[in-house]
């Protein structure tokens, strides 16, 4: 009924005030926040790790592109004197104990976890299920959802005792509806989802968030 009676300028003022405000409230929203991003030298990664920055986040790039890594830290230290880089195969579960462990060591919590870091594979998404490739298989899974479920693993440990933070991991919407890639990465992020969803009503109770993203196609490298 305000809006009705407004005049027109008035109304696009208010607009305009109403949405300054707004995002003025979001840029601070991880104000302090501690955050991992693993996958985060490029795609999805990098530009996560550009909006956390952008909005006071303390951020941790976690990925085996060393020189991409690098330079996006090097990149961000003008906006953020707090941006490292540190290498991290997710495939490796020593490798994710030491990310958390650097973490912890540096900035002495972690808020955020994402688990961003995947992988397509070889195969087309029309390759037939006759021509399956076990090993691929393999390997996708280990670095899509054993990777995920190690850093979910190690952010709990760390979180649990603080009863706060939040886990994101990167599923697809292939893993929800059938026929959008290839077998194997179809399978890991269907994966991802059930990991989620399982991991979400354990750890509930000491007030950590966990959930997924399911985006459709991105234009990223792994395209």
């Amino acid at each position: 009924m305000i809006a009705q009676a407004m005049p027109e300028q008035n109304l696009q003022q208010a607009i305009h005030l109403i949405t300054k405000d707004s995002c003025s409230a979001l840029a601070k929203r991880l104000e302090g926040k501690i955050a991992i991003v693993t996958g985060g030298a490029r795609g999805i990664g990098e530009a996560t790790v550009r909006l956390f920055v952008k909005h006071g986040a303390k951020v941790v790039i976690a990925d085996i592109d060393d020189a991409a890594g690098i330079a996006l830290a090097d990149s961000l230290l003008s906006s953020s004197p707090l941006v490292t880089y540190r290498h991290c195969d997710v495939s490796l579960e020593q490798d994710i104990q030491n990310l958390i462990n650097f973490t912890i060591s540096k900035h002495g919590r972690l808020d955020i976890l994402f688990n961003n870091a995947g992988v397509l594979g070889n195969q087309s998404k029309h390759k037939s299920i006759t021509d399956f490739d076990a090993n691929e298989f393999d390997n996708i899974i280990r670095i899509n959802v054993r990777g995920a479920a190690l850093g979910m693993k190690y952010a709990a440990k760390v979180m649990v005792p603080r009863r706060s933070g939040c886990i994101i991991s990167t599923a697809s919407v292939a893993g929800i509806m059938g026929g959008l890639g290839p077998h194997a990465y179809t399978a890991s992020k269907h994966a991802i989802v059930g990991l989620t969803k399982n991991t979400a009503c354990e750890l509930g109770k000491y007030g950590i968030r966990v959930n997924c993203i399911s985006p459709f196609g991105v234009a990223t490298s792994m395209l």
